[in-house]
């Protein structure tokens, strides 16, 4: 996998890669009929991206005969810390405390949910006070 990079990704470009985390060495069909139900993609337009995608790093792919078999190049964690991180500098000016906030207010938070917001607060501020 890559260092740790700032991804910017487009809709499609996320769901590629959601779909070779799921399914590493994938050929272009696999990952077509994988966004079939959802998007209506010719099979040349899935190839182009995936071309464009390992030109950026994204994904890389080997050859099995006369076909390619693509996987990710990089890990959904640093996928997800990377859009994560850019989302709460873009919209929330790099307030944590803000972003958070906002998701408290603007949806259906659980019991649940809550209480595990509380239990990483409280390691988060455990791990703080060892440093």
């Amino acid at each position: 996998m890559k260092p740790n990079l700032h991804h910017r990704l487009g809709d499609l470009q996320l769901r590629i890669l959601q779909v070779l985390w799921e399914r590493p060495d994938a050929p272009v069909g696999t990952v077509h009929e994988a966004l079939k139900p959802e998007r209506d993609l010719a099979y040349t337009t899935v190839a182009t991206m995936l071309r464009k995608m390992e030109a950026r790093g994204l994904v890389s792919h080997r050859e099995e005969g006369r076909t390619f078999l693509y996987q990710a190049r990089v890990a959904a964690e640093e996928v997800n810390r990377s859009v994560g991180a850019h989302l709460v500098e873009r919209l929330f000016e790099g307030s944590l405390a803000d972003a958070v906030s906002h998701l408290l207010t603007s949806r259906e938070v659980s019991a649940s949910e809550l209480d595990q917001l509380e239990k990483l607060i409280k390691d988060a501020k455990r791990k703080r006070r060892t440093l």
